[in-house]
């Protein structure tokens, strides 16, 4: 699936919002992608999961991949459902005191080899604190992928990260905002329904 394929299904969705956002990393930023909205619908989710995976089959070996591994939340549906084209396990890290963590009762064990999968990668945090919760079972972590890594490459989440679509969309610290965003007040994703 082509990049501005990947990018026509957010906006179909309504999930492709212009204003000025304060994301979860705390920069602030023109676009924000309603991941959300895209999984709704079951039928556009397994569309681009589908995608993802076989952009995965393309980039490694995918008989080398024992279990998908996502960060909960936003990480647990494409997670699941590109471990369904797969044909692998799906399982996800959750936050206990802050970090990362396997609970209930995944087998991730030393040895598997795990394709940890996101939703949107902006600075890469959230990957790479999954990555390192898959790390410290002694699982080996293949390859990372997501649906859009909205950093255009440049975010770096120790290892290789094979992406469906790849953009660069500006994020800015709050105090270097460029006069026209600083000109538009700030909406925090999961205000004003953008939950």
């Amino acid at each position: 699936m082509k990049e501005a394929k990947v990018l026509k299904e957010f906006e179909k969705a309504g999930a492709l919002l212009k204003g000025h956002f304060i994301l979860s990393s705390g920069l602030h930023s023109p676009l924000f992608l309603q991941k959300a909205l895209v999984f709704m619908s079951p039928k556009r989710t397994a569309k681009l999961c589908k995608a993802l995976a076989q952009k995965v089959a393309e980039e490694i070996d995918v008989d080398k991949i024992d279990a998908i591994v996502s960060p909960a939340v936003g990480g647990i549906i494409p997670g699941y459902e590109t471990a369904r084209h797969l044909g692998v396990p799906a399982m996800y890290v959750e936050r206990e005191n802050g970090e990362f963590v396997v609970r209930r009762g995944f087998p991730l064990t030393k040895g598997m080899r795990v394709l940890m999968v996101e939703d949107i990668v902006t600075t890469g945090l959230s990957s790479r604190e999954c990555i390192a919760a898959i790390r410290k079972t002694g699982a080996k972590v293949v390859a990372a992928a997501c649906l859009i890594d909205r950093s255009g490459g440049k975010a770096k989440v120790g290892t290789k990260l094979i992406a469906l679509a790849r953009i660069e969309v500006p994020a800015y610290p709050a105090d270097k905002l460029p006069p026209e965003l600083a000109k538009t007040p700030a909406v925090k994703p999961g205000s004003r329904g953008l939950k």
